[in-house]
């Protein structure tokens, strides 16, 4: 997992934006902010990000449109989605799932298992990345072997 990954915190609460950089801070971590969800959608797409923490209730566009469309772009379908939310209904979760979300975490959060979600999300992106490289590698070898 690269120090140096991008985590876009895209959260409309000021008290809640703030907390997530502070739990972010002593971490190795590139982190940004967005206030809405079209400004969380124009920084996955120009900054690239390699973790979004999404709040569901947001202006412009809602957290679960905003899963929706990063994982309908092939660009940016591979970035992990950590949906953080006071929405705890089952239906609600299930919605997150179903348009994507990689996992789902309810305030108030709790610092351990925050940075916890964002290092397994890391570990499975650096993977998803690895792979074409990899399968490549394997291909060649087995040119090499026929």
């Amino acid at each position: 997992m690269p120090t140096s990954a991008k985590i876009l915190i895209a959260e409309d609460n000021v008290p809640g934006a703030e907390l997530l950089e502070a739990y972010l801070a002593e971490t190795p971590y590139d982190t940004r902010l967005a206030h809405n969800g079209e400004e969380a959608l124009k920084l996955v797409a120009e900054w690239q990000p390699d973790v979004v923490l999404l709040d569901v209730m947001m202006p412009k566009l809602s957290g679960f449109e905003v899963c929706k469309q990063i994982r309908a772009n092939s660009a940016t379908r591979n970035i992990g989605i950590l949906m953080v939310t006071a929405l705890d209904q089952p239906a609600d979760i299930d919605r997150a799932v179903d348009l994507g979300t990689d996992d789902f975490l309810t305030k108030p959060i709790n610092k351990t298992e925050l940075l916890m979600r964002v290092r397994a999300l890391l570990r499975a992106k650096s993977v998803s990345d690895d792979l074409p490289r990899t399968l490549e590698y394997l291909k060649a070898i087995e040119e090499k072997a026929v």
